[in-house]
């Protein structure tokens, strides 16, 4: 990156002593810096988490909020505060409130969780006034700018200012203390680059040798096109998976600080950050928010594209504040993002003993999906995912089921397909004539699914399956099979062989209002 003069009283030294001096364990403490074993034995390097999602408010910020706001004088403080955040920012200003006596006005988006929008309220009690405006952090910020200017209240940047960026700062004092050895990069998340911004001149200073590399969500790269163009860039849209660090534009300032002193920037997808989420969960048994995962996603897809290096390798775990109902979300993607998920649309012939041999290429793969529905009298489509362990896995199954004859399409890498289109296949079919409907339950084991999809009975055909594996002890799953009338007692005593646990829903209203012709 190209450097830039430097920036008067905040380069790097001025603002080395702003980080030392800023005072910001009046309210946060100094977090740990835990090693991740097992990501780190997955990778062949020693990774270690900096764990600002265990400070009081679930994130960083309330260091750099705590350390603008203490710096007011007693005019300033008379006349409040407006801040605007995405949500992690307004915890630590409606914290800082509290403490210090000021009031404030939060201006949040309407698209931040829900669980930062109660945490606001609950930190900053009768100090904080929570208000929504705006789609993202930048609208939010509009909307607090013309409050600010109709209040004449002090403005608390969320990243944009000195105070801000030197308590964020901390964080890397905290980071060269704990670890003395052998460091060879630090991976900070980045919105509008208050963290990376301070993170990156401290580090520079003390310890120039180690690499401080920002992390983006893909769709939001406001400081990552920034950066390569040379000038600020405000996006049109920003992605909002990555809520904490959806931001359109950086701020002046921290484009300046990370011009001179950031390594470089990486972008990660959605799947990549689940899959963060899910490592750090498997490390320390604590949820990550997305925008808390991004600097571990970054650090994994550096280890990626370069291999060998010993020094140990800081991803900073900036925030927790997630919403319950993600969590399905990310549980599903984080397969995908791991590359352990493959997922396929396999067109079989409509004839016996197709679906035998299509059972018998998947082999002894756990299932994780499996989703069918008649719809063809000459083929059948299958949507099914699969457990792997590697690309090659992924292209060893694709092969195996063209050796049978069938066509293939490989969706693991198409987001339609794996957002929206698995969830809906299905419909009333005219081919369904004497469907029964019914619920089977299996113990959940590697190879269960395709021992019970070898025990139905070749005799009735299979008009709709669906599959999901939900992690539980026990397999569930929902089965379409066309039983003539005359049929109905020798298929009762089918199922009483089977040895599974069945439930009859032919009856079941839902199905009949949105399956049945």
């Amino acid at each position: 990156m190209n450097a830039v003069a430097p920036l008067a009283d905040n380069d790097r030294g001025g603002l080395l002593a702003q980080i030392r001096a800023a005072r910001v364990y009046e309210v946060a403490h100094v977090s740990a810096l835990e090693p991740a074993p097992l990501l780190g034995e997955r990778l062949g390097r020693p990774v270690l988490l900096k764990r600002e999602d265990q400070q009081p408010v679930f994130s960083f910020k309330l260091r750099g909020a705590y350390n603008r706001m203490v710096q007011l004088d007693a005019a300033q403080r008379a006349r409040g505060v407006v801040a605007a955040s995405a949500g992690n920012h307004a915890q630590g200003v409606a914290l800082a409130a509290a403490k210090l006596g000021i009031r404030a006005t939060i201006v949040m988006p309407v698209t931040a969780p829900q669980v930062k929008v109660d945490a606001v309220r609950r930190f900053g009690g009768a100090m904080v006034d929570v208000v929504l405006a705006g789609d993202s952090y930048s609208d939010a910020q509009a909307a607090a700018a013309r409050l600010q200017a109709q209040r004449g209240a002090v403005f608390v940047h969320p990243f944009d200012d000195p105070a801000v960026i030197a308590g964020q700062g901390t964080v890397a004092l905290e980071i060269l203390r704990q670890h003395t050895g052998p460091l060879e990069a630090v991976f900070v998340p980045v919105g509008g680059g208050g963290l990376l911004a301070g993170v990156a001149a401290c580090i520079k200073a003390l310890r120039p040798e180690v690499q401080v590399i920002g992390v983006q969500a893909a769709d939001s790269d406001a400081m990552a096109r920034s950066l390569e163009t040379g000038e600020r860039v405000q996006l049109p849209e920003v992605g909002l998976f990555a809520d904490g660090t959806a931001v359109k534009q950086v701020g002046a300032l921290t484009f300046a600080l990370c011009r001179q002193h950031a390594d470089a920037m990486l972008r990660v997808d959605a799947d990549a950050i689940c899959a963060a989420i899910r490592d750090i969960y498997q490390d320390t048994r604590s949820v990550a928010e997305p925008s808390g995962a991004l600097a571990l996603a970054g650090l994994k897809q550096y280890v990626a594209a370069h291999g060998g290096g010993t020094g140990a390798l800081v991803a900073i775990v900036s925030g927790a504040n997630m919403n319950f109902d993600r969590l399905r979300f990310v549980a599903e993607r984080a397969e995908v993002g791991e590359q352990r998920e493959a997922v396929f649309a396999v067109t079989i012939p409509e004839e016996r003993g197709s679906f035998r041999r299509f059972c018998a290429a998947l082999g002894r793969h756990d299932i994780t999906e499996f989703n069918y529905r008649i719809g063809d009298a000459r083929s059948a489509h299958i949507f099914v995912g699969v457990r792997i362990a590697s690309r090659e896995e992924r292209e060893a199954l694709a092969a195996a089921f063209r050796a049978q004859a069938f066509d293939v399409l490989d969706l693991t890498d198409d987001e339609l397909a794996k957002l929206h289109l698995r969830h809906m296949i299905g419909g009333r079919s005219p081919l369904a004539q004497d469907e029964r409907l019914y619920r089977f339950e299996f113990p959940e084991r590697p190879g269960a699914l395709t021992d019970f999809l070898g025990q139905l009975h070749p005799d009735w055909n299979i008009s709709l399956f669906h599959y999901r594996n939900h992690g539980a002890d026990h397999g569930r799953i929902l089965v379409g099979i066309q039983v003539p009338a005359a049929e109905q007692p020798l298929f009762r005593r089918f199922l009483a062989t089977l040895g599974y646990p069945h439930v009859d829903e032919s009856a079941h209203p839902a199905y009949r209002l949105l399956l049945r012709e």
